[in-house]
């Protein structure tokens, strides 16, 4: 193998292109504003399960100067949209640690965009309506987190035990250890049992359990039950979006990343300070908006029916 070549091909490189230009029309049409954004932030996610990459001293000189590269665009845009910017998007990099395989790449593009004034089920028709402008689809569904997993599994993973977790879990999946947190067996199942039962098409799984909200609101739902107010969209099996109908409430925001930072001290993972402009913004009041981040070598994976995400970068990690 020349490594010195590039990982995809023209043709795939003239593909990407063609494709900045269609998304950025799309979002034109719509009077959506396209926002570039920092790629090196002073603060960085919580999430125990995604690492940032330490940029170190960015100043000569400077002491406790410790800095990130970004995750994903969502902080910086979410100041934005405080700041009274409406709807927005951001195209470009962003950047994870340890990512690295056939879908992961530690550098990859990422589309994000916000719509004040839009629930996740309105800003899941604006992602079908992108998506379906750019690939042919054999079928497009919506089905709830607990449908998936009542017809796949039997069972109702809002109020399933552990014990029916680990015992479902045990039945379905080669492995042989414990662990005392929910969400980890729940996400397991998901990997493990649901998402090979997706098929081709583009698939919307929406309400997911209240404990793996993240950024997104908690509602009731129609059986009393309190659920994520989020979804994910897969494309042929291959997860390629994830959407939020956006916290507001600064006071529920900064328990929970106190709550992330109090996990990622047990699991003996970095802490990183959290971000207080992105709470100042907060507090001054971010409008009621939905968000969504869409992978964007993924999506050219789909377009180009490519197996490595490798083929759709110029220079993958293991060509730099």
């Amino acid at each position: 193998m020349q490594v010195w070549r590039p990982g995809a091909s023209l043709l795939t490189l003239r593909r990407r292109a063609d494709l900045y230009a269609r998304l950025r029309r799309f979002f034109a049409s719509r009077d959506i504003l396209e926002v570039d954004v920092p790629l090196i932030g002073a603060a960085s996610v919580s999430d125990p399960h995604i690492e940032s990459i330490t940029v170190g001293n960015v100043l000569s000189g400077a002491v406790d100067n410790e800095h990130y590269l970004q995750t994903s665009p969502e902080y910086f845009m979410k100041r934005l949209l405080a700041a009274g910017s409406g709807a927005i998007y951001s195209l470009g990099k962003a950047f994870r640690q340890g990512e690295a395989g056939h879908r992961h790449n530690p550098e990859f593009t990422m589309l994000e965009w916000y719509r004040p004034g839009f629930d996740d089920h309105r800003l899941m028709d604006e992602l079908e309506s992108l998506l379906t402008e750019l690939l042919t689809f054999s079928s497009v569904s919506r089905r709830s987190y607990r449908d998936l997993f009542v017809q796949h599994l039997g069972f109702d993973p809002h109020t399933a035990s552990m014990e029916k977790l680990q015992q479902c879990a045990r039945q379905n999946i080669d492995l042989d250890w414990q662990d005392s947190d929910r969400d980890i067996w729940l996400d397991l199942l998901m990997t493990h049992c649901i998402e090979p039962q997706l098929g081709q098409g583009l698939v919307f799984i929406y309400d997911y359990p209240a404990s793996q909200a993240a950024l997104a609101k908690v509602e009731i739902d129609e059986t009393g039950t309190p659920v994520a107010r989020r979804f994910e969209a897969y494309v042929n099996g291959m997860e390629l979006a994830n959407g939020y109908w956006e916290l507001t409430d600064a006071e529920e925001q900064a328990r929970r990343f106190e709550c992330d930072l109090a996990v990622r001290g047990r699991m003996g993972l970095p802490v990183c300070p959290l971000d207080n402009k992105l709470m100042a913004a907060l507090q001054s009041g971010l409008p009621e908006c939905a968000g969504v981040a869409l992978g964007v070598d993924r999506l050219l994976m789909q377009m180009g029916a490519e197996e490595k995400i490798g083929d759709v970068i110029t220079f993958p990690f293991d060509r730099l």
